[in-house]
């Protein structure tokens, strides 16, 4: 890509940005306050983090699902998540997992 083309994706992404925050903000407050609209905007940031999770931890860029070191330090969050660990403590339990795997594995 050349520069001025990248400057030109830039400036489209962050005008795109700015169009979807201003129609944010422009939504009725009764819209927003309807119970399903409030179930939905309560359950779609956990879904979204869970579907990145799962394309990080178990795809790659030819688009096919692997089983490697990644899945161990996953299980190993998991874990720490359920002994109810600090948020650091779950983060360090993934890498150390996911580093012995990958030592242990060459």
């Amino acid at each position: 890509m050349t520069t001025w083309t990248t400057w030109i994706a830039i400036g489209a992404t962050a005008f795109g940005c700015y169009a979807v925050k201003l129609l944010g903000l422009s939504v009725p407050a009764g819209f927003l306050e309807r119970p399903l609209v409030r179930r939905l905007a309560a359950l779609l940031p956990v879904a979204l983090l869970a579907a990145l999770t799962a394309i990080q931890t178990f795809g790659t860029s030819s688009r096919t699902l692997v089983l490697d070191a990644r899945c161990a330090g996953l299980a190993a969050a998991a874990v720490a998540l359920l002994l109810r660990a600090p948020f650091l403590v779950v983060v360090a339990a993934a890498v150390l997992a996911t580093a012995a795997v990958r030592a242990l594995a060459g």
